[in-house]
This record gives C-alpha cells, structure tokens and sequence, in this order.
C-alpha cells in the first residue's frame, strides 16, 4: 500500500505524518533537525514500506533547509507546497479554522495522497547549478541593496547638499561609483566642499581608481562646489554630515559586496556546461545569465516545453473568459526573481542588438506600453533560450529573429 508523508516544518522542530492510500493515519512523530532526528526519520519511512524502488513522497512547505537537503539526497522526491495552497487545502477539512503542527503534516501527506499529480517535485538540479542559484540570488539581494543605499543617500543631500549632487552631474549621477564616494567622503558638507583644493580632489580620485582625466575632472568638481547654495544652519548641516558618512559607510559595504559576489558568480558559472550558450544571447552577461540559471536550473525535466518556462517567469500572458468576457493580461504569480532578471536582459539586448531593437519598436507600434514590449522580447528570448538549452546549440541571430534580422541589415 502507497504511503505518503507530510512534514510541518519549524524552526525548532519538525511534525512528520505518515498516511496511507485511505488516508488513515499511519504513523507520527515530532523531530528535531539534526542527525539523530534525521535518522528517526529514515528509521520512520522504512519501517512504512519506503525503499530505494519505491521511495516514499514527502511534502513540506519549503524547497530549502538542511532537512530539505538531506531529504533530496536520499534520492526521495520532495514536494514543496506553497502555503497558501496549504492553508485553502486545511480548510476543506476543518471549519472551524483549527490548527495544529500535527493536523498540517496530515494536510500535507494528503495533498500528495490526492492531488500529487498537480503538485511538482523539486528538481534534479546539479549541486554546481545550486551552488550557482545561492551566489546568483545573493549577488542580486546584494545590487538591490546597493540601490536602497543609494537613493537613501541621495534623498538626504537633497536636503541639505545639492551642490554635490550637481556637481556630479557633468560625468556621471551614480553615487555607486568609487569616484563619487571617495569625493564625498572628504566633502560631506558643503562647508568641507568648499574648502577643497585640486590637488586633494584629484588625491580621492585616484584612490578612487580613476586613471584618465584626473585634473580635468578635479578643477570642474572644486569650482562646482565652490558654487554658492542654500545652507542649514550649521549646526544641522554638521550632523546631516555625520548621517551622510554613516550612510556612504553602508555604500561602501553593499558596493564591496557586489564586486564580490559578482566575481564568485562569475567563476562558479564559468565551471558549468551551460555557460557558453548562456553568455551567446545578446543582452545576456554573466551575472544576468547566472540569475537566469540559478531560477531554471540545468534539470531538463523541470519544464516540459518552452509554454511551462514562459509561465514560470511570468512572460507568458494569463486569459481570463467568463462567458462573453474575455480579457489577457500579464502573470502576477510568477518567480520575481527570473522576472526581474529578464527585464534587465531584455533592456540590455534592445540597447545593444538591433534586430531584439526592432522586435521592442514594433511591439511599441502596436500599441504595447514600455514594460509590456520588454515583456514580450523576454517572452521570445525564453522561448529560444529553452530551445538552445535543451539542443545544445549557441545562440544564431537569423533562426532568432528571421525577417525582422533582415530589415534591420537593409
């Protein structure tokens, strides 16, 4: 007899519930996430029938965690059930909105005793792909980050510094630079600003790193901070200089970040046999394509075609009909994570590569918004991108865009 097993995780402990085909509780148990109550649940599943032919299905609320990955190599197939699919699913048995660790372990084995088939096994991906999926995920968290630490930063020299802000607006806005930290590191306020000379200005840039055009940009910056302004009175002024180091402080870090994590993505990506038809596809670096890996995987049976991938990254729209109403919109259940990835590649090939250009303008000619026409460039790039994945082949511009490659070239 099928038996299927359902664990409520927690971080202290973890419920297991063991059900058979009937649905009668089979065995139970609450154990800990350590080897001894790692064990207590082999020794559980095998005295239940579980074996290497006929391993047991296990279903749990997350895909990550140590239990997680114990239980994945082991070689049983383990689901991860959303919990809001959890929750709707409690409620076809209990009316009274009781709940209980136990009572959703059993929630949990039902669902594979029931509807196993609509749920999806977490996939075989290589341990060099998850390794790849932990940099990739921390490499974005990391630039998202960088961004909130700048427009903080920003938002408070607004308020009592714009001169800076003008300043470096002749050669670049971007705060994340090394040439605008090291600067403002020593012209946190406008006082300081303006007692800069050139030379100690262009001592910052080239600690900065910057090789050309030192005097030049020097003599531009110190007559742009010399600039009269609007002042806080000076007290204020001091300390929002003193928040303002605090917060270039946390730039700096996210910036180090950043540069690490992309330089450990990278390697790690370059070690993997998709790379070279990952990094082919216009708009696509190694960080982006990284993203792009770590959320797909290299488990050729995760999607079934290009139409689950497309779905999967929220590309694909969703048709909604009720009778004479009919309406197609864009997917709000998606993974954000390869979403985001996808806008910034599909921005990147449309500065970049003129037939993905042309495909952008001619989804603009039909009326899509901005966000609607990247969408769908990145909607056609999966498409392609599936196919070279699961063929082996490298990008070609010509099978990608056929005619649309040609008008661009005449």
């Amino acid at each position: 007899m099928q038996v299927f097993c359902g664990i409520d995780w927690a971080e202290g402990h973890h419920d297991v519930a063991l059900v058979d085909e009937a649905g009668q509780l089979v065995a139970k148990k609450r154990i800990k996430e350590s080897v001894e109550g790692f064990t207590q649940l082999v020794e559980m599943l095998a005295a239940a029938g579980d074996s290497a032919d006929a391993p047991i299905p296990v279903g749990i609320e997350t895909p990550r965690g140590l239990l997680v990955a114990a239980l994945r190599e082991t070689g049983r197939p383990v689901f991860a059930i959303n919990p809001m699919a959890v929750a709707r699913y409690r409620e076809r048995h209990s009316v009274s909105r009781a709940k209980s660790d136990h009572a959703d372990a059993m929630v949990l084995a039902n669902i594979l005793r029931t509807d196993r088939h609509v749920h999806r096994v977490l996939p075989a991906d290589s341990e060099l792909a998850r390794a790849i999926a932990v940099l990739a995920r921390a490499h974005q968290d990391a630039t998202w980050q960088r961004t909130k630490a700048v427009q903080e930063l920003r938002s408070v020299l607004r308020e009592y510094y714009p001169s800076f802000l003008e300043a470096l607006a002749g050669s670049t806005t971007n705060l994340a630079t090394p040439s605008a930290r090291a600067v403002l590191a020593i012209a946190s306020t406008p006082g300081a600003g303006g007692r800069l000379t050139k030379a100690q200005i262009a001592a910052a840039l080239r600690r900065a790193g910057r090789q050309r055009g030192i005097d030049t940009t020097a003599t531009e910056l110190k007559h742009a901070l010399r600039r009269p302004q609007l002042r806080q009175p000076q007290l204020v002024e001091q300390a929002m200089g003193v928040q303002t180091l605090t917060l270039l402080a946390a730039l700096n870090t996210a910036c180090d970040n950043v540069d690490r994590l992309a330089e450990a993505v990278t390697a790690a990506l370059q070690q993997h046999p998709d790379y070279e038809v990952l990094v082919s596809f216009p708009g696509l670096s190694e960080t982006g394509a990284a993203r792009v890996l770590a959320e797909i995987g290299d488990d050729r049976a995760r999607f079934s075609d290009a139409r689950a991938l497309k779905a999967y990254a929220g590309s694909a729209p969703v048709t909604r009909a009720s009778g004479r109403s009919i309406s197609i919109t864009h997917r709000r259940i998606k993974n954000d994570r390869l979403a985001a990835a996808g806008f910034v590649w599909s921005f990147m090939a449309i500065t970049n590569h003129p037939p993905a250009r042309a495909h952008y303008d001619q989804r603009r000619d039909r009326g899509d918004r901005h966000p609607a026409a990247l969408r769908h460039l990145f909607n056609r790039l999966l498409g392609q991108l599936h196919h070279c994945l699961a063929t082996g082949q490298l990008y070609n511009e010509t099978k990608a865009f056929g005619i649309l490659e040609e008008a661009v070239i005449s």
